[in-house]
């Protein structure tokens, strides 16, 4: 449903309000929604970790307006800050830096940084900026669900736990942010998003690391517990070469052997090889996965699915990404 400027404005001024009262409000961004909070108020803070499920020692990243807003949140500024938010703030990326002191310890789980973020969907920013704050803001959703892609998918996990939800329609690219790591001595990527290595180390004219190990104590979302996952069984299937839609039809045939409804998560030229239930990833693209993963899980779950196949893609650009989420949320991983 399309809302007037009007309707709108009263929607941002009562969420903004509701923040300023410690409320919980979820908010569209371009990448997947988030659950808003004032990152100045450890009781609504809290509430986000009760309402998802959240194990404490995950930080947040807290989301901003303003590359001046952002600025007030770190103690020191990195040497590469100012380049790397020019060109991709607002957008999804996400920036690990030196922490300042009035931010609490809730929000980093007491380590000496912080994350930052600023979304580029004009909602986010506008309800930021009426709430006179900024906002810590993980996915909306149940923790190890699929992140939520639309308000509906945000109502589904969260009905009744939370003041409000802001509708912004779909998100446009569907998978979180890049978390890039800027207090070492180079930049380090802890979680692979909407930015690509390719894209980090064009702008930077330097080889741009992607940290492969799971630390005690993570200094990112999404590095230590199982995550963005469907509750059906998930397959991912890996080929050396192009898949063929035929190598599929006999591991379909063997469980649907076995009575199992079996859903399968591809591209469109895979319809028609024998699953139970099927949701098209379009084309295939990297960003055909990425704006369709999450809401093909929840379908295909909804749709009673027991067991998911999905196709592995070329891990360059974005698709490294995708691939990063889909291993890990898989249960089983086939090679052929």
């Amino acid at each position: 449903m399309t809302r007037s400027p009007a309707e709108t404005r009263t929607s941002l001024h009562l969420a903004s309000s509701a923040i300023r009262r410690g409320e919980l409000v979820a908010f569209p961004t371009e990448t997947v929604y988030g659950l808003g909070a004032n990152a100045f108020n450890e009781d609504a803070i809290r509430a986000i970790f009760r309402v998802k499920g959240r194990p404490a020692d995950n930080p947040l990243i807290v989301h901003v307006d303003s590359i001046g807003r952002a600025r007030e949140l770190m103690q020191v500024e990195p040497a590469s800050f100012q380049e790397l938010v020019s060109r991709f703030w607002p957008g999804p990326l996400t920036v690990v830096v030196p922490r300042h002191a009035a931010v609490p310890d809730v929000v980093t789980a007491g380590l000496d940084t912080v994350a930052l973020r600023m979304p580029d969907h004009h909602l986010a920013r506008e309800l930021i900026a009426m709430a006179g704050v900024p906002l810590v803001a993980p996915s909306a959703n149940v923790s190890g669900q699929p992140s939520p892609t639309s308000a509906m998918d945000v109502l589904h996990d969260l009905n009744g736990k939370i003041y409000a939800v802001l509708d912004g329609g779909e998100c446009r690219i569907g998978i979180e942010s890049t978390v890039l790591d800027l207090t070492g001595e180079r930049p380090v990527i802890l979680r692979p998003g909407g930015i690509s290595r390719e894209d980090l180390e064009k702008m930077l004219g330097e080889n741009v690391s992607l940290i492969d190990s799971t630390p005690d104590h993570p200094p990112s979302p999404g590095m230590k517990y199982r995550h963005y996952a469907p509750k059906a069984e998930l397959r991912v299937v890996r080929c050396n070469e192009a898949l063929n839609t035929s190598a599929l039809v006999p591991l379909i045939r063997a469980e649907k052997e076995k009575g199992r409804s079996v859903g399968l998560l591809a591209a469109e030229a895979f319809r028609d090889v024998g699953a139970d239930v099927f949701f098209s990833l379009g084309e295939g693209t990297a960003l055909d996965y990425a704006r369709n993963l999450y809401r093909g899980f929840r379908f295909l779950d909804k749709a009673g699915a027991s067991i998911i196949f999905c196709p592995a893609i070329d891990e360059q650009g974005l698709g490294s990404a995708v691939m990063n989420r889909l291993l890990k949320a898989a249960d089983i991983i086939i090679d052929i």
